[in-house]
């Protein structure tokens, strides 16, 4: 009797000292998961998975459990999004099934990039780690958008939501932020990806003189007719991390929709200059193509580089959302390149962007998307919309405060497009209207011809008051007609820089890191104001 009861009460010990211990690391998690902005699903996430991790000493061994948190739950998400689309008869869904699915892939890589560099076994920073995370909210957010191209039923959301990748993406870039140091983005040291040889190929203006992989001629005399066939044998390298790919498009048209896949890097697209070479297309969303899916050029390889091309969407105004370029090529280069369309003209999704040289033409939102995309000495070329229709030159879709994002406008000019000129009394054309909450837009010491609006931005919507407390839109020195900020909007997310200190934080050295990877390239450029 006594061994029953010695038994039953060491058995009681035992499964006090576990309850304790349990209270013990769900108290420890909690103290954790409430230094993020969004505890409930972090807390969530580890209370199910029944004390299967180890418990964080420090903020970075935190920061590592929550990548592979949101890691776990976008590869749950995909799985479901795929088993989802194989019973989707509906055209329309299975275009946004598609993306999603592409999207969520991407994001998966994206948050398996960062885990890759935070343990050391490639190159990465707390910069790139913001980047990559900021990529991985961006992606979800392009999914949950797609379903309002077509305004069909949010049958996405409940397979992602349940998820809440989201709060978990976002969880991880409020405490990999918190670990930046103020130096990281203008380093030193970042590897090598463009030889002596490709720096010249940027310099020279005979592009007959290009020693490249691949000629395409439109009429035979290269190696292949068209550029997709090009970047397909590109793809189909042993080895993508090293050499550079480099094709060389002859003068002429090229009627065809190309991408540029993710697994598709250190690709070089060269022209025979704006006009000569033109990469066009005609998919809107009025002809059921998503806004993502619609672009003539899609560019998700890493170090993308073009130089000398006109890239078009021919679908008109009338068409709706038709994008001409889409990037999301991280450390990517578009210099002396035009990119032509009306409504979603260029869509700088996610990654860091260089726009050197560049013309920009459209109508609503025409530059849009959540990367950390620079334009310097740009032309930008507000076009005539449908009759009522205002002209909004950007439209940036920030939707985190944590995510390192935005568009910046530098040393550039905005001037009517020929067609806009005749009707100019008639159209308003606005510098940018919030599409996310915490949308980022600056124009830093730009020429703005009188077509621009003496308000200078727009709300999303007329009367609405979504974003314009939490956006950040700022000038700064800038020239022109319409560069006075007296009659500017009264947000108290606009502000008028008066410190050069406050408005290099948005310069090509300062914003994308650009001094980093921007010199070994042989494009020009200027580091600071």
């Amino acid at each position: 009797m006594m061994h029953k009861i010695s038994y039953l009460l060491r058995l009681l010990l035992s499964i006090l000292l576990c309850l304790h211990l349990l209270t013990t690391v769900s108290g420890i998690i909690d103290q954790w998961c409430h230094k993020t902005p969004y505890p409930d699903p972090c807390k969530h996430y580890f209370i199910n998975r029944n004390g299967g991790y180890r418990l964080p000493t420090q903020l970075s061994d935190f920061r590592v459990m929550l990548i592979e948190a949101a890691m776990h739950r976008a590869i749950s998400a995909r799985d479901e999004l795929a088993k989802s689309s194989l019973n989707c008869t509906d055209n329309q869904k299975q275009a946004v099934f598609a993306d999603c699915i592409d999207l969520y892939g991407d994001t998966i890589m994206q948050l398996n990039r960062t885990l890759q560099g935070l343990s050391g076994k490639q190159y990465c920073t707390d910069f790139d780690a913001q980047t990559w995370l900021s990529t991985a909210l961006t992606n979800t957010e392009t999914c949950r958008q797609g379903t309002t191209d077509f305004n069909v039923s949010d049958f996405i959301t409940p397979i992602v939501s349940d998820t809440k990748i989201s709060n978990l993406i976002s969880n991880c870039l409020a405490v990999n932020g918190a670990l930046m140091t103020s130096n990281t983005a203008d380093r030193k040291g970042f590897p090598t990806w463009i030889s002596g040889k490709e720096r010249r190929l940027i310099q020279v203006n005979s592009e007959s003189a290009v020693r490249a992989n691949i000629v395409v001629a439109k009429d035979g005399s290269g190696h292949m007719t068209t550029v997709q066939a090009a970047i397909d044998v590109a793809g189909r390298r042993k080895v993508m991390s090293s050499g550079r790919f480099v094709i060389y498009v002859k003068r002429g048209v090229y009627e065809e929709n190309i991408n540029v896949r993710r697994d598709n890097n250190n690709i070089m697209l060269v022209g025979d200059g704006i006009g000569a070479t033109i990469i066009t297309g005609a998919r809107s969303v009025k002809d059921g193509y998503t806004t993502y899916n619609s672009a003539t050029a899609g560019i998700e390889g890493l170090h993308f580089i073009a130089k000398g091309l006109t890239f078009q969407n021919t679908a008109g105004p009338s068409k709706g959302q038709a994008v001409a370029l889409r990037s999301s090529s991280d450390l990517s280069i578009f210099y002396q390149c035009s990119i032509e369309g009306y409504q979603d003209t260029l869509l700088v999704h996610s990654q860091r962007q260089f726009y050197r040289d560049c013309h920009i033409y459209g109508t609503v939102d025409f530059i849009f998307g959540n990367a950390a995309a620079v334009f310097q000495n740009c032309l930008i070329l507000p076009r005539r919309p449908l009759q009522g229709q205002a002209n909004v030159i950007t439209a940036q879709a920030r939707a985190y405060p944590f995510q390192n994002t935005g568009i910046s406008i530098h040393n550039s000019t905005i001037l009517p497009a020929p067609d806009l000129i005749p009707v100019m009394s008639t159209v308003k054309t606005f510098m940018g209207r919030p599409w996310m909450k915490y949308s980022r837009t600056v124009v830093l010491e730009t020429y703005l011809d009188s077509v621009v609006s003496p308000l200078g931005w727009s709300p999303w919507l007329k009367g609405s008051d979504f974003g314009l407390d939490t956006l950040f839109y700022a000038e700064y020195n800038n020239t022109g007609p319409a560069s006075s900020t007296s009659g500017r909007v009264r947000w108290k997310g606009f502000h008028v820089l008066n410190r050069a200190s406050d408005a290099s934080a948005f310069t090509v050295g300062s914003f994308i890191g650009g001094t980093a990877w921007l010199p070994g390239t042989g494009v020009p450029f200027t580091s600071g104001l």
